[in-house]
């Protein structure tokens, strides 16, 4: 049918989702899911009506002062929208919608992996397993971090950020964070606020990142903010790479300063970085924290509600532009 929307999508989505959205809209897809360069995701996007990108889509000013007047909507499939140039879009008239809530639960299984594989020395365990390494035994062997009954900042207590922190209350754990305002006491659920970062640094014992990428928040962790926290303290990084400043890290993992990393998500992606990986105390991922069959269901129906909501004339629920 040729009066129905088209729709662009960049890459694999699941069966699911693809049936789904051949429902309602004549549909574009990427069949070999590499991710397209500028020029060729500009050139995609000029016969469609909405795109449907993930994170490995860049929608720069420029990507997006050269887009068509007839795309009317980026109904994103991802929580963050770092890769989209909000202001751009706005300017331009073009709704931008993401996927809250869907993937809560999946990133936050992720960020306590990464804490327990960091605390474990986990990393360092499986390579020694595989590599043929373990003929060893004593008290003194492979000892790690335990979790239980320690301190669990939060860095950002949104949706995925509470998530978290109500696993990390299973391990006994006492919850501590910072967030742009507090949450009511229902959300808190006991939570102690911090009404400044220091102040929460100051006090983890495992800080877990959950905050977006915004021109406040890159390289917000630093030699300096890396400085307060306490001794042997652990890093769980399940949001953006961006966020951490990762020489800094890997001076802070070197020197013992910081007892381990757990990371999910680093500044170079896809690929990562080598120093990092070469390093026994970082428990690494590459970046997976939503990657469940179901998570990837609903992430893709919640962009398809978002589209279908707009063009059936209605508000999508995720609107951010």
């Amino acid at each position: 049918m040729t009066d129905r929307p088209v729709v662009l999508i960049p890459r694999k989505l699941t069966a699911a989702v693809l049936e789904r959205a051949n429902e309602n809209y004549n549909v574009i897809v990427n069949d070999d899911d590499h991710v397209f360069p500028r020029e060729e995701l500009i050139a995609a996007c000029q016969n469609v009506d909405a795109v449907l990108p993930c994170h490995s889509e860049h929608f720069s000013a420029d990507v997006i002062a050269a887009l068509p007047d007839r795309l009317k909507i980026i109904a994103n499939h991802s929580v963050g929208v770092d890769h989209v140039d909000l202001d751009a879009a706005k300017a331009r008239g073009i709704v931008v919608t993401n996927t809250p809530d869907v993937l809560s639960d999946a990133t936050a299984e992720i960020a306590i992996l990464c804490m327990l594989g960091a605390a474990r020395r986990g990393s360092e365990g499986d390579r020694m397993v595989r590599d043929g390494r373990w003929n060893f035994w004593s008290p003194a062997f492979m000892v790690g971090r335990q979790v239980t009954g320690r301190r669990f900042g939060v860095l950002g207590m949104g949706r995925v950020g509470q998530v978290t922190a109500d696993r990390a209350r299973g391990f006994g754990m006492e919850v501590h964070y910072h967030n742009r305002s507090r949450l009511s006491p229902d959300k808190e659920k006991g939570a102690i606020f911090h009404d400044s970062v220091e102040s929460l640094l100051a006090v983890s014992d495992v800080l877990s990142l959950h905050c977006p990428t915004t021109p406040d928040t890159i390289g917000m962790i630093n030699a300096d903010t890396l400085a307060i926290l306490p001794d042997r303290a652990i890093l769980v990084n399940t949001a953006r790479g961006a966020l951490v400043d990762e020489d800094a890290l890997i001076a802070a993992l070197k020197s013992g300063r910081l007892f381990a990393a757990g990371l999910d998500v680093f500044r170079t992606e896809p690929g990562g970085n080598p120093e990092l990986a070469s390093l026994e105390n970082v428990f690494m991922l590459p970046h997976i924290g939503s990657a469940t069959f179901e998570t990837r269901d609903a992430m893709g129906f919640r962009a398809l509600d978002n589209l279908d909501a707009f063009f059936s004339g209605g508000a999508p629920i995720d609107r951010l532009v």
